[in-house]
């Protein structure tokens, strides 16, 4: 059974009260209009404070039986911020604290020990499988990161929190008989940022690094230990992200499945993109562009941007007013990590990278590599005003796009 849901980053409210309201507001709705004779799958997103306050029991319990009454259930969730994530400045600070914290482990296992209650069993009664989908490591302009040591820091550091998580989830499936999986979600100027940095990452750090910690504190066989780590850390494939790169979806599936890994969920998301005309052909077009992607222009979120030059070179930039700054002739095209709506594929002289999403879900149905689909579209309202529609009707034509690509 493929689980398809949306994710709640959507909606606002940072404390637990405050983001029930919104899914009370918006879920049964939704619930009617999108799977009125079907369980309606959500991919949770909790702050830190929110993940506190629904662990207490009687929270849990009253949010378990909303869940039930609504015929709602939670397949994944979003463990990515750990912060304000609407109405505030977000940009890097989306990555605070990072995987070299404690915080970042300790909130990380909470929303484990959660999901690990609200997940729902199928129709044989057995316990569906399910993640939490989590941030690159870290953010890397936070480091040297040209140099070779401090790269090797960090993550070497990051790794050793990441296998105190895989061994809670060993513990919970022994204990619980649910499998979770961790699912590292590469984005651009992440720690992790490409599909081949993850595999690099995965092959020299985490597994060799995975059997001396699991043996040590479980005492477990080598053998055991990775079985372990493949099973329980996987990849968030975020297309937007891995569109932004450039990153052909059946190439990277091809670089996990050489190395034996996996993929957690599927985030379906869009980016901005735009093909320049050339320089000497046609000069204003090429300024009309730049100045359609200057309106998508806006102080809350990172959009970074990966221009690709006609000598086939890839430039990064932190962010859009620094590509908007550096642009020149050698520009043949940008993409930019804007979060658009899904079912738009023309917005004037820009498009999207819904191609992208097409693509992923296609090889999805030829050659399945998991069943979680998690629609991800967070920048409701900062979109430019023209393209600002109701939320609900917004993620109702989300999720009907999804499904009619899927079937």
């Amino acid at each position: 059974m493929t689980h398809i849901g949306y994710c709640t980053n959507i909606h606002a409210g940072e404390r637990w009260a405050d983001h029930f309201a919104a899914l009370q507001q918006a879920v049964p709705e939704l619930k009617n209009r999108l799977s009125p004779g079907e369980p309606f799958g959500l991919g949770l997103r909790l702050s830190n404070v929110a993940s506190e306050e629904l662990e207490q029991p009687e929270q849990l319990v009253a949010f378990q039986h909303w869940l039930a009454d609504n015929d709602c259930y939670v397949f994944t969730m979003n463990g990515f911020p750990y912060g304000g994530f609407h109405h505030t400045v977000v940009k890097d600070q989306v990555h605070a604290p990072d995987w070299t914290t404690s915080e970042r482990v300790d909130y990380t296992k909470r929303l484990f020990r959660l999901l690990s209650v609200l997940l729902p069993v199928d129709e044989l009664g057995n316990p569906i499988p399910g993640g939490v989908s989590t941030s690159p490591l870290s953010y890397r302009h936070w480091f040297d990161w040209e140099k070779a040591e401090a790269r090797d820091a960090v993550l070497t550091q990051t790794t050793q929190n990441v296998l105190q998580v895989v061994a809670e989830l060993i513990r919970l499936h022994r204990q619980t008989d649910r499998l979770m999986h961790l699912d590292i979600e590469p984005e651009p100027d992440g720690v992790l940022e490409t599909a081949d940095e993850f595999v690099v990452w995965y092959t020299n750090y985490l597994l060799p690094l995975g059997l001396d910690y699991l043996h040590d504190t479980l005492g477990i066989s080598d053998e055991e230990a990775e079985t372990a780590i493949v099973q329980h850390v996987r990849l968030c494939y975020d297309v937007c992200h891995f569109a932004v790169g450039y990153e052909r979806p059946a190439e990277v599936l091809d670089k996990l499945k050489a190395y034996g890994l996996r993929v957690g969920k599927i985030q379906v998301s869009a980016a901005l993109k735009a093909e320049f005309p050339m320089p000497n052909a046609d000069p204003d077009g090429r300024e009309t562009i730049r100045q359609a992607f200057e309106r998508f222009n806006e102080p809350t979120y990172l959009h970074q941007v990966v221009a690709r030059t006609y000598a086939g070179e890839l430039l990064r930039f932190r962010d859009l007013p620094d590509a908007l700054a550096a642009f020149d002739d050698t520009h043949a095209e940008w993409r930019s990590h804007f979060h658009v709506p899904i079912f738009v594929s023309d917005f004037g002289v820009l498009k999207s990278t819904q191609d992208d999403i097409i693509e992923t879900l296609q090889l999805l149905t030829n050659r399945p590599f998991t069943n979680q689909l998690e629609v991800e579209t967070y920048t409701w309202e900062v979109l430019p005003d023209g393209l600002k529609t109701g939320l609900i009707d917004s993620i109702e034509r989300e999720m009907n796009w999804v499904k009619s690509i899927s079937e």
